[in-house]
């Protein structure tokens, strides 16, 4: 799988699952339960739940009716703000340049790179391990690059 389509998929999510907060957030706001919302939609109680956690496998047109049953509009297909961060994420991570990395990824071995996601993966699971004083400013916009373009839950340096 190319890694335009990790990046892709990932952007997609964000977009479904910001536009399903903002239905639940209108929802509530106007004071309209969910099984109101729902039949007025056209639609089960359980997929308008999928729809407001943002899940891709729901339709298109779910969305869009309970969007007008709301009195949303669908909002133009901006390009996120993550997507210079996505931009400056190299294809291919080299150890040897990101030396923090290197030392969480010790268990690794027979390779050299890491994917993008693979390096977010590593900083994700050992952020504790990390020693923040000795990150050079190469390594922390990676790792901002990384937060920001793939998503995680890590702090930021």
């Amino acid at each position: 799988m190319a890694q335009t389509e990790i990046l892709a998929r990932n952007t997609g999510l964000a977009h479904l699952q910001r536009l399903g907060g903002e239905i639940r957030a209108r929802r509530k706001a106007l004071g309209v339960n969910a099984t109101s919302t729902a039949e007025s939609s056209g639609i089960s109680r359980v997929t308008l739940h999928r729809i407001e956690k943002g899940e891709p496998s729901v339709t298109m047109g779910a969305y869009l009716n309970v969007m007008a049953a709301l009195g949303l509009q669908l909002p133009a297909a901006n390009p996120p703000a993550s997507t210079n961060a996505q931009e400056s994420i190299p294809t291919k991570i080299k150890l040897d340049e990101f030396p923090q990395l290197r030392q969480l990824a010790w268990q690794i071995h027979g390779t050299e790179t890491l994917t993008p996601l693979e390096a977010r993966d590593i900083y994700e699971r050992n952020w504790r391990h990390l020693d923040k004083n000795k990150l050079e400013d190469r390594e922390r916009q990676l790792i901002h690059a990384l937060r920001e373009g793939l998503g995680g839950d890590f702090s930021d340096v």
